[in-house]
């Protein structure tokens, strides 16, 4: 039987570019794992991108994962937009070059091998693990920044 997978994601960024953090909370039957982490000059679409990223790299084996975002940018990217980039030697439909280019093959890379359904959920609208990965992704800028101040 295929490990079952929920991974809730979320990134946050203070002034778009700015200091950027990410989390991630994976739960598996009755084991859950918190993943975190900032860039000091980053954007909100690198760190929604880096959460999942994250999340799907510590997979060990080929799983049944169900990624929750509060990213459109994520999900349409990834369910609507790549099939056409990868067609289009990684440009978009404008015939520009695909905006975070190494970010989007790290996630098409990864997921090879399991079966990943993609959810889609309002952010700040009362998800509690959207909330939950909102709070790490800002706990994750805040101990950024105070490791500048020391």
């Amino acid at each position: 039987m295929t490990k079952q997978v929920m991974i809730y994601t979320d990134g946050a960024c203070r002034g778009n570019p700015g200091p950027g953090g990410w989390a991630a909370i994976l739960r598996s039957g009755s084991n859950e794992k918190i993943i975190y982490g900032a860039e000091a000059h980053t954007t909100n679409n690198r760190m929604e991108l880096t959460a999942v990223i994250e999340a799907l790299s510590i997979l060990k084996e080929p799983c049944d994962v169900t990624v929750t975002t509060d990213s459109q940018y994520v999900a349409n990217g990834i369910t609507k937009w790549i099939q056409g980039w990868r067609r289009k030697g990684w440009r978009t439909s404008q015939n520009e070059p695909v905006k975070n280019l190494d970010l989007w093959q790290a996630l098409d890379a990864l997921t090879n091998g399991h079966k990943i359904e993609w959810c889609w959920v309002k952010g700040h609208a009362g998800h509690p693990e959207n909330e939950l990965a909102d709070t790490y992704a800002n706990k994750a800028i805040d101990e950024l920044q105070q490791e500048k101040s020391v």
